[in-house]
């Protein structure tokens, strides 16, 4: 009797306990990432020789309603000094993210294009579509096994876009995605390049929770071609901060222009 009614309830209660890779996936993007946020960043770039550049950021992102609106100045060294970028992270799938780069030896600012948003940002191995968060909606999602990632317990999902629109725009033909089951972060991705059978292998090194959030302290980006590292970028954020007092009027293209 006890056995039948143990067989019972788990017939009962496994389509409860069970979570879909779309469920997965809006968990991720539904998790709590703060407001009114700054923080000072690393950019090391690394070429295929260990040659390494250190270029130094100061990083700002503040929400919007659901959108969400981030800014970034290069502080050093002298070739990008008082370079500025701003994105607009749109919620709506339908409507693409506004992306704006100031070049101060050009004194100009330059829009991103949608054609463009696949492109390195600024030499390193992240794009400018990987600047933005995705649109849950615009891909297939497959959770294909549950391993352990460095001691925790993740969903392995094939993450497909939808349309040939998104694999333009981001140069991601698929991806093999990795999310703790504790929190609901992505701690590593298994991209596949759209144009040169190039391999980017993402890795969430540092994370700390800081004011009660989960938040990446320390991420690298890695391309590879033919199983050799060809190139490598590592981002790491010091002196984060929430709940900073900022203010709409400061995303703009005039604050990027006129620089901190």
């Amino acid at each position: 009797m006890i056995i039948k009614l143990f067989i019972t309830c788990s017939m009962i209660f496994a389509p409860l306990l069970a979570i879909t890779g779309l469920e997965v996936a809006q968990k991720v993007h539904d998790r709590d990432e703060g407001d009114n946020i700054t923080s000072n960043m690393t950019m090391t770039l690394i070429d295929k020789s260990g040659h390494k550049r250190v270029r130094e950021l100061k990083s700002y992102a503040k929400d919007k309603g659901i959108d969400t609106h981030r800014l970034m100045f290069f502080m050093s060294p002298a070739d990008v000094k008082n370079t500025g970028f701003l994105t607009y992270d749109y919620e709506d799938s339908s409507k693409d993210d506004d992306q704006w780069l100031y070049l101060p030896e050009l004194k100009k600012v330059k829009r991103i294009a949608s054609s463009d948003k696949s492109s390195s940002f600024m030499g390193s191995d992240f794009s400018y579509s990987d600047m933005t968060s995705k649109n849950v909606q615009d891909y297939e999602y497959k959770i294909m096994k549950e391993p352990k990632v460095r001691g925790h317990k993740t969903w392995q999902m094939l993450v497909t876009p939808k349309t040939q629109e998104t694999i333009d725009e981001t140069g991601y033909t698929k991806s093999i995605v990795f999310v703790r089951q504790d929190n609901f972060v992505v701690i590593q991705s298994l991209n596949y390049v759209n144009i040169g059978k190039k391999l980017k292998y993402m890795m969430v090194t540092g994370l700390e929770k800081i004011d009660g959030i989960w938040t990446a302290t320390k991420i690298q980006m890695v391309t590879k071609k033919a199983k050799k590292t060809i190139h490598k970028t590592i981002l790491d954020f010091k002196n984060i901060k929430y709940n900073q007092d900022l203010k709409e009027s400061f995303f703009s293209t005039r604050t990027i222009e006129k620089g901190l």
